[in-house]
Order: structure tokens, then sequence, then C-alpha cells
């Protein structure tokens, strides 16, 4: 058999093409930095919230046929280069659209910004036209702080909606509140008293006025007297 070199070459040639053009990055996987991620479901994205601890986090909804988003999405990057202490998360709308119905997310691109124990801490829409919005917010809420109390994440009624759609793989049970203990309730009715008792607007009962004395009867005989004198 005959090896035909021109062949061998066409044929590398077209499979190095076939593979390039396989491997070429969609305009939103282009300019990542390492502080950005892509969610993969309902449940990546709560636990990402719950384990992001007091660090800012931006959740960007985008979708492969939104003009808005891929001209947005360089600058974006950019943004995310420069603030390398924030986590930006990517929501891709076409895959995930059930869940973004749950979150009541109709338009895009959309940005919503969480940290720590405060949860979201606003949500809005933004262009090319609107940059400034965005960055105003990443000025705002992009300070470091520091929590003693657990990371809130998602809200309670978004847990509820993702757990109730049938197309999610998606488990929540609802939050129960615990019973107060015995000395946590006797410390809060004594607070609760002596704060009343210091509160200016609150007005004590005043004691009832006590009955008139009945007249004696020896009293009673002179006025008798004096009426039958006159």
């Amino acid at each position: 058999m005959k090896f035909n070199r021109r062949n061998h070459k066409s044929a590398a040639a077209t499979a190095q093409m076939s593979i390039g053009i396989r491997k070429a990055p969609k305009w939103w996987e282009k300019g990542l930095q390492p502080n950005m991620k892509e969610v993969m479901g309902a449940q990546d994205l709560a636990d990402t919230l719950l384990n992001a601890g007091d660090k800012l986090v931006v959740v960007d909804f985008l979708s492969p046929g939104c003009g808005g988003c891929k001209a947005l999405h360089p600058k974006i990057c950019q943004l995310a280069e420069m603030n390398p202490d924030v986590q930006f998360l990517h929501v891709n709308y076409e895959e995930h659209k059930s869940m973004c119905y749950s979150l009541n997310v109709h338009v895009l691109p959309f940005f919503r910004f969480y940290r720590g124990a405060e949860g979201r801490l606003c949500s809005f829409s933004c262009t090319n036209a609107t940059i400034k919005k965005f960055k105003d917010a990443l000025t705002k809420y992009g300070a470091d702080c520091c929590s003693l109390e657990p990371v809130k994440g998602l809200e309670e009624k978004e847990l509820l909606a993702l757990a109730a759609n049938k197309d999610l793989s998606f488990a929540y049970t609802p939050k129960t509140e615990e019973p107060m203990p015995v000395a946590l309730q006797d410390a809060k009715v004594i607070k609760t008293s002596r704060t009343s008792s210091s509160c200016p607007n609150t007005f004590s009962l005043l004691p009832l006025p006590l009955p008139l004395p009945l007249a004696s009867t020896s009293h009673k005989a002179k006025q008798d007297s004096k009426s039958e004198v006159f």
C-alpha cells in the first residue's frame, strides 16, 4: 500500500481545524478572571453564596443571545480583575431558565449583590450605557466587613421557590424557630418591665378615690332638729 503524504497532511490539517473550532471559547468564556465562576445549578448557587463568608458576591445573569450581555462582558471582566476580593458568578440564562424564573429574573443583563449576614444587598439591570450604576455598587458594597452572624445567602422565599420547582433537583428544609431558653425568657421579662417603668410615655393607673364617710346618727339628728326649729 502506497502512503500518500499529501492526503495525510490534508487530513491532519482538517483534524486540527475541527479541534480548533470545537475548542474556540464562547464570548462569555473569554477574559475570565480567577475570581469569576460559572454557576452549574441552583444547589451550586446556594452553596457558593453560603461558603463565601463576608466576601462580596456579584451574580451576573446573562444569555448567549443577549447583545447587551455580550457588549458588557469585557467590562465586567475588567472590573473583576480590578476587584480580586470580589467573587463574580455567571448564570447562563439559557441553560438555567427554570431556575431564573424561580428567582424572578426576567430581564438581561441582570445583577445581584450578596454579602455575608446581610444577604442580598441590591439588584438591578445594567448595560454599557449605565455601567456607572455597577461601579457605584462595587464601591459602596466592596469595602471589607466582618460579621459574627451566620451567612444568609439566598432569601428564604427564593429557597422555597427553588425547592418547589419540580424541574430542579434542589432540596431545602424551611427553618424553624428554636424555643428560647427559660433563663433568656426571664431576662427578657425583667428587661421589658424595667423599660416600661422608665418609659415616660407609659401611664400608670391612679388609685381610685376612697368613698366618703357616711354621716353619723347623732349628726343627722342635730340637722333634723335644726330644720324643725326653722
